[in-house]
């Protein structure tokens, strides 16, 4: 049986003043209430979140992560603004509640926003998950189906333009994850920089922009607990933008695994289980409920495992620093390895 995602004891060390907390929450006059108890969601590699009970409900706390140095990566006022603008357009989102800047509350920006409460297809609760094929592909179908939806929001009436500069999106992107990970790099892997060369030489042109997402995958959605089927929450908008929409969908390709991918790429996903639409099927059921053609889905699934790889890199950067004590962080040099070659599989196959 699949249980709703369930919080549990906070990690040693990464503790919220309650005290400093809920003196913040009186000042600000909010309705949450005193919060009375802390707990701690495992899942996640990036931003910290948090569950608060409080005398009127359950609410849930983001904050960036220790040691974190990239600013732009762990923004909580972006990522509360991106919810703010998305609420009157788009209901699949927890409604934001408050947004605080000043890092002396709880020693980083926060903000809190409401709790949906569903089910999140996580890859560490996989042996849980015996859901027959047929019911998995529709659920893969409706993940694919969700994207489309977002990339046909307007993004000019919404005001989502303003979260981003749409021209030259693809070229920044790969000049920026280039800088990112000579910035963060900790070992010499050779397939990194053969990707991260490939790339440079091989951008497409801008297209129509679009909201971006930039992390969408199983565990940033809350599935209806009666049916899986039906997506009632998305998460996790801290790298949301505007740009090439193929770009967004190229990320979650990256962490789209299959049977043949190895045992590290199913660690992100469970796209790999019996059911679940292949990534050559993501792109054609994509392309024909979006009416978007495209001519090199290569690029694109090339470029998202490089920025995963990247993300990754960060993140075993701060871990290998004594930032953090989380364990599966000292794991992800192997990670790492994995996506580089993945990436130049990819390219040297011109397949996906």
């Amino acid at each position: 049986m699949i249980r709703p995602d369930q919080p549990v004891s906070i990690r040693q060390g990464e503790e919220i003043n309650l005290s400093s907390l809920n003196n913040y929450l009186v000042r600000s006059a909010t309705q949450i209430g005193i919060v009375i108890e802390q707990k701690q969601f495992p899942g996640g590699y990036s931003n910290l979140t948090y569950l608060l009970r409080t005398e009127t409900g359950e609410y849930i706390l983001r904050r960036p992560p220790f040691g974190a140095p990239i600013k732009s990566a762990h923004d909580m006022g972006r990522e509360f603004k991106v919810l703010s603008l998305l609420r009157d357009h788009y209901s699949k989102i927890p409604v934001p509640i408050i947004l605080c800047e000043d890092p002396e509350i709880i020693g980083a920006p926060f903000y809190i926003m409401e709790r949906i409460k569903g089910i999140i297809l996580r890859p560490s609760s996989v042996k849980e998950i015996r859901l027959a094929p047929a019911e998995m592909r529709k659920i893969s179908e409706s993940l694919v189906d969700n994207l489309v939806v977002l990339h046909s929001l307007d993004i000019q009436k919404t005001g989502l333009i303003q979260l981003g500069k749409p021209e030259g999106y693809v070229q920044r992107q790969v000049e920026g994850w280039t800088k990112r990970y000579a910035a963060a790099q900790t070992d010499a892997i050779e397939e990194m920089e053969t990707l991260s060369n490939w790339l440079k030489q091989n951008q497409p042109g801008d297209t129509e922009p679009t909201l971006l997402h930039n992390d969408y995958k199983y565990d940033n959605l809350i599935l209806r607990e009666n049916d899986l089927s039906e997506i009632i929450g998305v998460l996790d908008w801290e790298m949301a933008t505007v740009g090439d929409p193929w770009m967004d969908l190229g990320a979650s390709l990256a962490y789209w695994a299959e049977e043949g991918d190895g045992d590290l790429a199913k660690v992100f996903n469970i796209s790999w289980l019996p059911g679940n639409l292949t990534r050559k099927e993501v792109v054609e059921r994509y392309s024909m409920k979006s009416c978007r053609s495209i001519t090199n889905p290569v690029f694109y699934y090339a470029f998202g495992l490089y920025k995963n790889a990247v993300i990754a890199q960060q993140i075993y950067a701060r871990w290998k620093q004594g930032h953090s004590k989380d364990p599966r962080f000292g794991k992800l040099i192997h990670v790492i390895h994995n996506l580089a070659q993945r990436g130049v599989k990819a390219v040297e196959l011109n397949s996906i």
